[in-house]
């Protein structure tokens, strides 16, 4: 336990100074090249990203240099302990190159069994950090969160996700019944940053066809320990390097949602 207890204090100050680094590049993002890491959608990338990723790296190499490293940018790098961080840099880049402040930096760890042992989601434009340890409970800053305690899909809002890589039709049936159910949605742009939010209570769940492992693992973690249900991102075998859906939410309305992605 003190092995888990010594990163998650150490990964906390990370992330809040990785943070810094972050918004100084979000201050002069009209001075940033902008990168498309393939030909067409909008999966983009500057150097604030890949900066930001090697100030992590940097970090937990000189702390625990024999942890394995798996970053959106830079990808994995195999290491000698049983522990590996997944790290999302600036998750919501396109929010953060347009002038939105709608993006988080994403750390979390895994055991050698996979599970989830810390998670950090930082929002330095606020100076949000919300952090958990397995088994501890979830908080924003020094005070404790939970989900939303709703009975009903009207009772609040739903955040939703999709990206390039997904057709429309991926998304679409969902929202049509959701809607139909007098339910609503928001999409901000950081998958991380709402998974968050539905941690603290501010939004009653999040759905998304396809995740990657850096963009959720953290905040899957936060809802867990905030009293939240999800579906078993892991039930993917190979889910850290292709990633899998995404459906959590609070207890009392999960079973609705997940009907809808069974449901014709």
């Amino acid at each position: 336990m003190n092995n888990i207890s010594d990163r998650f204090t150490f990964i906390k100050q990370v992330a809040i100074d990785a943070g810094k680094l972050a918004v100084s590049y979000y201050h002069q993002r009209n001075k940033l090249n902008i990168e498309k890491k393939k030909d067409d959608g909008q999966d983009l990338v500057t150097v604030a990203d890949k900066n930001t990723e090697q100030f992590i790296r940097d970090q937990i190499n000189q702390q625990y240099v024999q942890d394995a490293i798996f970053g959106e940018e830079s990808g994995y790098t195999e290491g000698k302990s049983q522990y590996t961080w997944v790290v999302d840099p600036i998750d919501g880049t396109s929010a953060f190159i347009f002038g939105l402040p709608s993006w988080c930096i994403s750390i979390a760890l895994l055991d050698e069994q996979q599970n989830s042992q810390i998670a950090v989601v930082y929002d330095p434009v606020h100076d949000e950090l919300f952090h958990a340890m397995a088994g501890h409970g979830a908080y924003l800053n020094d005070q404790p969160i939970q989900v939303n305690p709703v009975t009903s899909l009207n009772e609040g809002l739903l955040g939703v996700g999709i990206s390039s890589r997904m057709p429309p039709e991926r998304i679409i049936p969902f929202l049509d019944k959701l809607l139909h159910a007098k339910g609503m949605f928001v999409r901000n742009g950081s998958a991380a940053l709402m998974l968050a939010y539905v941690a603290a209570g501010k939004l009653i769940g999040y759905y998304e066809p396809h995740l990657n492992s850096w963009d959720c693992l953290a905040g899957l973690l936060l809802i867990k320990e905030a009293g939240g249900v999800m579906n078993n991102y892991q039930a993917n075998d190979n889910f850290l390097l292709t990633g899998n859906y995404v459906l959590a939410s609070s207890p009392e309305v999960y079973q609705q949602l997940d009907t809808f992605l069974s449901s014709p």
